[in-house]
């Protein structure tokens, strides 16, 4: 056999072999350290199954005649359907600690949980083995929660940022380093000079302002991706959902990035919340406040902080206390979508 056609089909095994290594290292990783809060808030999720952990074996699946849906809110409350029935509480995580009351199970411990995929785990007092209740996540038009008019649009923020050196999965980063090693001593190459690290950038903006007046806003967002591209997408009652398309250099968008970690974003409260009776009133009051949610992803460092109300109403009251580095960063943002451009705009 021709010895480089041989090196090629030694070369596709050897890849194919450790990209799968490396799918189920990644897959797995999930299952270990303490869980961000934050990678729940604003999520709904489908219950499908229960599995009896020690025999393996399903005990219970949902059916026509069982709908459980679970939808953890910004506010740590949560929403619960089971069986034609909403329930409504509190929620928190500690570690790995679910405090979230489902029956006679107080707590639950997180035993996996994935962009898609939630296990709830709980031990019988009665010491009959452990239980996992299995959740996949479900868009806002497959859940059984009517959103109000003046609650954050129906935006997925996800997590989309690569692995990168230094992260928890630091041994698939290793081993796929080693595999691009021992690849380029095959083939008698020298491997390339490492080059400087561009930290992952995403910005994500949505909601604020208030519902209502003459044309209600339905969606107000803004995201700017790691490449530069900065999408608006803004959607009222009466004149239907335009799209804005523009491009922020890189060297622009890093500066912004370190302005946003000089203004203490990283340090600041996940929620901005009423304290005061005039402001739990003002949430009720009719145009009624649209909460405002700002996530930055820096890096392997990422914040999502929710203002209840943000800035001002129509009589000059501000009614939430929170650091003014957040309206400049803001302001910031909304002036780069805002920009006079030859980009397209996209009507819908």
């Amino acid at each position: 056999m021709n010895k480089r056609l041989w090196q090629a089909l030694l070369c596709g095994a050897l890849v194919c072999a450790c990209g799968l290594s490396l799918a189920q290292v990644t897959d797995f990783d999930a299952t270990f350290g303490p869980v961000d809060e934050q990678r729940l808030l604003e999520t709904k999720w489908r219950y499908t199954y229960t599995l009896h952990l020690e025999s393996n074996t399903v005990v219970h699946r949902a059916d026509e005649q069982y709908d459980w849906y679970l939808y953890f809110r910004y506010d740590n409350t949560f929403w619960e359907y089971l069986n034609g029935r909403l329930r409504q509480g509190r929620w928190f995580i500690e570690q790995r600690t679910l405090h979230y009351a489902f029956r006679n199970i107080p707590e639950f411990k997180i035993a996996r949980i994935t962009s898609r995929l939630l296990v709830l785990e709980f031990q019988q007092p009665t010491s009959r083995g452990t239980y996992q209740y299995h959740f996949v996540r479900v868009g806002s038009e497959a859940a059984p929660f009517e959103r109000p008019a003046n609650q954050l649009p129906e935006v997925l923020v996800e997590d989309e940022r690569p692995r990168r050196p230094g992260q928890s999965r630091w041994w698939a980063y290793a081993a796929k380093k080693q595999r691009r090693k021992w690849l380029a001593g095959l083939f008698g190459r020298k491997q390339p000079a490492r080059t400087d690290y561009e930290p992952y950038i995403a910005i994500e903006l949505i909601g604020g302002g208030y519902y209502g007046g003459i044309d209600p806003v339905l969606k107000d967002y803004i995201v700017i991706k790691n490449d530069g591209r900065l999408i608006k997408e803004f959607q009222s009652v009466h004149n239907g959902l335009v799209v804005t398309r523009k491009y922020i250099p890189r060297e622009e968008l890093e500066a912004f990035a370190r302005y946003i970690l000089d203004q203490g974003f990283f340090e600041m409260q996940r929620l901005y919340d009423c304290t005061t009776h005039l402001c739990e009133q003002r949430k009720k009051q009719a145009p009624r406040p649209v909460p405002l949610r700002l996530a930055v992803t820096y890096g392997d460092r990422r914040k999502v902080v929710t203002i209840a109300i943000w800035g001002k109403d129509d009589a000059g009251i501000q009614y939430v206390d929170y650091p003014p580095a957040l309206d400049a960063i803001i302001e910031a943002i909304q002036r780069m979508a805002s920009r006079i451009e030859d980009e397209p705009v996209v009507r819908r």
